[in-house]
């Protein structure tokens, strides 16, 4: 018999509120089974709200985070795992160009405020 969990079991375990269980599970994200009103999580959608949390972490959209979901293959995930590789990547060089970005604008702002100063001392 497989682990199952409750919402409350997921909530806690990982530290998520219900709420955002239940909008994941409204994207289709996770798909629990129904005991009247009572949700039951697999052990499948476990390791979903996992990868979706990982994936928030790191910078993946919804979007990204479900299309790694729908990878999901029990029998072997080498598929899945060489997208997220990918996708590791791409998010990487994003971060990259980020950072350049970044001190890109802190140049500019220090050269701004060098003027400033300069203008004001002129007063």
């Amino acid at each position: 018999m497989s682990t199952t969990y409750s919402i409350s079991d997921l909530s806690r375990l990982l530290d998520v509120t219900p709420r955002t269980i239940r909008f994941y599970e409204e994207q289709g994200m996770v798909a629990p089974t129904r005991r009247g009103q009572e949700r039951i999580y697999s052990g499948r959608d476990m390791v979903a709200m996992k990868l979706i949390l990982r994936g928030k972490r790191i910078g993946f959209s919804l979007a990204e985070c479900k299309e790694l979901i729908d990878m999901y293959d029990p029998t072997g995930n080498k598929k899945q795992l060489d997208r997220f590789l990918e996708k590791i990547t791409q998010r990487r060089e994003q971060l990259q160009q980020q950072m350049l970005d970044i001190e890109q604008m802190q140049v500019e702002l220090d050269t701004a405020e060098e003027r400033c100063r300069t203008a004001l001392e002129a007063f």
